[in-house]
């Protein structure tokens, strides 16, 4: 077995792994899956994905063929985000799941990445528990569209013990809190600190669909444009007294 970048000769392989991965683990129709197969790992896309110096594409071989790969992305200064990690169904319970795994997150240790997110779809158990053996913890959850339908994605991401999670917002390094929320109409806001001493707060995180939501304006009401999650006001507005 070996992990390795791809090769011009490896595209055929990756595409048809992630088919069969897909088709093994997600309630997905075959139109569906065929239009994913197609929007994300035709050969422009590959090429793209291969040349792109903040995209890591890794591919596991065994018996002289792609039998695995992993799409990672780096998003900010110190964090990424793995995309897909696909087993060819045939070569599961080996183990190549975890070690490519790892083997991911030591190259984008390489690059200075500190701080890995994980996505799947949510009605791939499998794949959901596969991340919290990795020690992330579920933070968030996104649609996703495939096909013209839309399917929610869990978001996985390193959480350290006090409950912080490193992002990058527009170039800045800030310091979303796990345990400080603020409850929304749809999934809680998560306080944003600008520093791990949680003195100064940077704004609001929307756990739905992972977007930075603007500060709670006078009334207390945050308001996420992304998905439309809310916090309703907590005070009266003195002029409609």
């Amino acid at each position: 077995m070996e992990i390795r970048e791809p090769r011009t000769r490896d595209r055929p392989a990756i595409r048809d792994v992630a088919r069969r991965s897909l088709e093994a683990s997600y309630s997905l129709g075959p139109r569906a899956i065929t239009s994913a197969i197609e929007e994300w790992y035709d050969e422009n896309r590959l090429r793209e994905i291969v040349s792109d110096d903040e995209r890591l594409l890794l591919v596991v071989e065994a018996d002289t063929q792609v039998v695995g790969f992993s799409e990672s992305v780096v998003t900010g200064e110190a964090t990424a985000q793995l995309l897909w990690l696909h087993i060819d169904p045939d070569y599961r319970g080996e183990n190549y799941g975890q070690q490519l795994f790892d083997t991911t997150r030591d190259h984008l240790e390489g690059q200075g990445i500190d701080t890995l997110q994980g996505r799947v779809l949510a009605d791939n158990q499998a794949g959901n528990a596969f991340y919290e053996a990795q020690g992330l913890t579920k933070v968030g959850e996104e649609a996703v569209d495939i096909d013209g339908t839309s399917y929610a994605e869990h978001v996985y991401a390193d959480v350290d013990e006090d409950g912080l999670e490193a992002v990058d917002i527009d170039g800045e390094t800030v310091y979303v809190s796990h345990s400080s929320t603020e409850t929304g109409s749809i999934a809680p806001f998560h306080v944003i600190y600008t520093e791990p001493d949680r003195e100064d707060i940077y704004g609001y995180w929307c756990s739905r669909c992972e977007d930075f939501a603007n500060a709670m304006d006078a009334m207390g009401r945050i308001q996420c444009d992304g998905c439309g999650n809310a916090r309703k006001p907590t005070r009266w507005d003195s002029a409609y007294l």
